[in-house]
């Protein structure tokens, strides 16, 4: 009797988890028919020239962390999230990026960067350079420089920006600009003797000196702009936040003694006087506002630093002063560190936060002249499961213990990470801590100090003119290639002009301009 009783509960239980909408086949059938009609629509393929780009890029942004992060922003809505939709979501072309790097299976963000912003596989760890450079060794770069879609787009005449809430001289935005043999050389402070010797140039410095004319620097990293040892302007009594430039230098001012005559170069550190700026009257912005990467969207001083969404406001307001058109590299660099550290709730705030820019983005420009493009450098070993029913809390608990230890264990785990916890010689029941904590760190498979990347294939979200190019499963190298075709930058060109583009359309055309010549 009683297993009847709790086996007609559950029943009743999971029935009132379906909304009564669902309940009824016609609710499907007609979403499914405009869904549909959206599809039919796309037939018409848009060819316009891509005045603007955007690329929105997600570290670590896996297609598990898509799917949890939409859960996530739904339920942060109150409602379910298993039907929510994210703005990258309503994207109408989506493909697959197979992320290797060029001597690893499971890649780093260093050598992915070059692939999807230079358009050229690399090694492990270096930024901007091809696979002929050895990671750690200067003397192999000279000669192996690759340019990136923010360079072509610069030589055409456009604005460019690098907006981040990571440091600016980190993976990701480092191959925008820069070509190193090491990630991780943000200042000379960072560099062996024997690349300073070999005359190597630590990131920080090419940032300044490689393409002077970057309208929109926005993100963290102060403390690589400035001498060793100088106090931190926001943080002056911890030693951490100091300055680490060996040369003495102030980058900084490097960066506004680099700019022409007649033009106003503003540099900022706090998010009032960003947010205060008159941008009509600003031609170059450099915004600083962490002497490393920057606060986690949870923990962030809403007073101090701009949020993500606050920074791709003002960089698209700034860049779209340019009558010729922008690029613009936005990256949600701290999905990858949420997840590297085994705090799913950091990592996935942070993929909603910069959906939230892709939201504002798209209310800031058209479909009609700009490609907008989402997609991760690589994914995470990062999964949720346990059979949890609909609208089960993101973060919360599997609705089964372990048929094998007898506990509960979250729907959250990660494959390998510093999750990995025995207490008393079993691992550790979870109904025990703040499993919903910030900074709650999910159980791991295997301990490691670091959670790794995985190795899986990730989304590419496309919308805007040439969008459809974006199909099917792409290397990452492909995706600079297809944005530059779109907006007639970089060296494939030949289609650019009116004819080449009646060419292309020419297929579309033909059967039309058959009738009419039978009409004649």
């Amino acid at each position: 009797m009683k297993a009847f009783l709790l086996t007609l509960l559950a029943q009743l239980c999971l029935a009132s988890l379906v909304p009564e909408n669902e309940k009824d086949p016609e609710y499907w059938r007609q979403q499914a028919q405009e869904t549909l009609r959206d599809a039919l629509r796309l037939q018409h393929l848009n060819q316009n020239v891509a005045k603007n780009l955007i690329l929105f890029l997600g570290d670590g942004m896996g297609v598990s962390t898509v799917t949890a992060a939409r859960i996530l922003k739904g339920q942060l809505q109150n409602r379910k999230g298993e039907e929510s939709l994210l703005e990258m979501d309503k994207f109408p072309y989506v493909a697959l990026a197979k992320t290797y790097n060029t001597n690893a299976q499971v890649p780093d963000s260093a050598g992915t960067a070059t692939a999807y912003l230079c358009g050229v596989k690399a090694n492990e760890g270096t930024v901007g350079v091809s696979a002929g450079v050895t990671r750690d060794r200067c003397n192999t770069t000279k000669g192996q420089e690759v340019t990136s879609i923010l360079r072509w787009a610069k030589d055409e005449g456009k604005a460019v920006g690098i907006v981040t809430t990571t440091r600016v001289t980190h993976a990701t935005p480092s191959a925008a600009y820069a070509h190193s043999a090491n990630r991780d050389w943000y200042s000379d402070g960072e560099m062996p003797p024997d690349a300073l010797e070999g005359g190597c140039r630590d990131i920080a410095r090419q940032l300044v000196e490689n393409i002077p004319d970057i309208e929109v620097i926005l993100g963290g990293g102060r403390k690589y702009m400035f001498p060793k040892n100088a106090s931190d302007v926001e943080y002056p009594q911890e030693e951490k936040h100091r300055g680490t430039r060996l040369d003495r230098r102030d980058l900084v001012q490097a960066w506004h003694d680099t700019k022409p005559p007649g033009k106003v170069a503003k540099y900022v550190w706090h998010r009032r006087d960003l947010l205060a700026l008159n941008l009509s009257r600003v031609d170059f912005l450099l915004g600083l506002f962490e002497p490393g990467d920057m606060v986690y969207e949870l923990d962030r001083n809403n007073e101090t630093d701009p949020s993500l969404t606050e920074m791709v406001a003002v960089a698209i307001r700034m860049l779209q002063k340019n009558p010729r058109g922008f690029f613009l590299l936005v990256e949600g660099g701290r999905i990858d560190h949420g997840h590297h550290e085994g705090k799913a709730k950091q990592a996935l705030h942070e993929a909603v936060e910069l959906d939230r820019a892709i939201g504002l983005a798209a209310r800031l420009t058209s479909p009609q002249d700009t490609l907008s493009v989402v997609t991760a450098d690589h994914s995470h070993v990062f999964t949720f499961g346990g059979y949890t029913p609909r609208g089960n809390p993101i973060f919360g608990l599997a609705p089964m213990q372990s048929d094998v230890d007898r506990k509960p264990f979250t729907s959250i785990l990660y494959g390998n990470g510093p999750g990995y916890k025995i207490v008393g010689g079993e691992r550790e029941n979870v109904s025990a801590v703040d499993f919903a904590h910030a900074n709650y760190q999910a159980q791991s498979a295997v301990p490691l100090r670091q959670e790794t990347h995985g190795g899986e294939d990730v989304a590419v979200f496309a919308r805007g003119p040439m969008a459809h190019l974006l199909h099917g499963v792409h290397e990452q190298n492909y995706i600079p290639h297809a944005m530059a075709y779109a907006a007639c930058i970089g060296p494939n060109r030949a289609h650019c002009n009116a004819a080449g583009r009646a060419a292309a359309a020419s297929p579309l055309l033909l059967p039309f301009l058959t009738l009419l010549l039978l009409l004649c």
